[in-house]
């Protein structure tokens, strides 16, 4: 079982214990501004389980993100695969965290500890980040990460037919700019 430690988190596999915070993050209309509808405890469920088996089949995916300080669970953080049907392909990096855990660097350390481990363990030669055109906040986090962006790569989410989830930007670290 793959563990990623920071200063402050743990990235680690899903427990059950995590569900209920999970399906409350995700019923949170600010914490699901820019990923679209609200999730049922259900699909909450059912994706927190979908993330435990690609870690255990890739030996990557969306680890659960707990504070190491008090063991709190406060989203997830990862590398997940890109759509199929989406303009660009590759690994993406990918957070989600509860709005209590919102402005304390987290994401910004999570992310990095991903984009280490996608580079020195996993051997990916570059990494993804995507977000919506709106979402200013995962922006800054990419920015903050030298993750960078070409407005030619961006494009409109196949799956959302109109309005502020549609335009989709990319950026992308290589693992030679360190």
């Amino acid at each position: 079982m793959t563990e990623i430690r920071t200063d402050r988190l743990l990235l680690r596999s899903w427990r059950e214990s995590d569900l209920a915070p999970w399906a409350a993050m995700n019923a949170d209309p600010e914490v699901r501004e820019h990923l679209g509808p609200l999730l049922t405890a259900e699909q909450a469920a059912a994706s927190a389980r979908s993330f435990q088996a690609d870690i255990d089949r890739l030996g990557y995916g969306f680890w659960a993100v707990e504070v190491v300080a008090d063991g709190r669970f406060v989203g997830f953080a990862g590398l997940d695969r890109v759509d199929d049907g989406v303009p660009v392909s590759g690994v993406e990096a990918g957070w989600r965290l509860a709005r209590s855990a919102w402005g304390h660097g987290y994401a910004t350390e999570a992310a990095r500890a991903v984009l280490r481990h996608g580079f020195s363990t996993v051997g990916l030669p570059e990494i993804l980040a995507i977000t919506t055109a709106t979402n200013l906040r995962s922006q800054a986090v990419m920015r903050r990460l030298g993750m960078t962006t070409d407005p030619a790569d961006d494009f409109d989410d196949p799956d959302v037919e109109s309005g502020p989830l549609r335009r989709l930007v990319v950026f992308r670290k290589r693992a030679q700019d360190g």
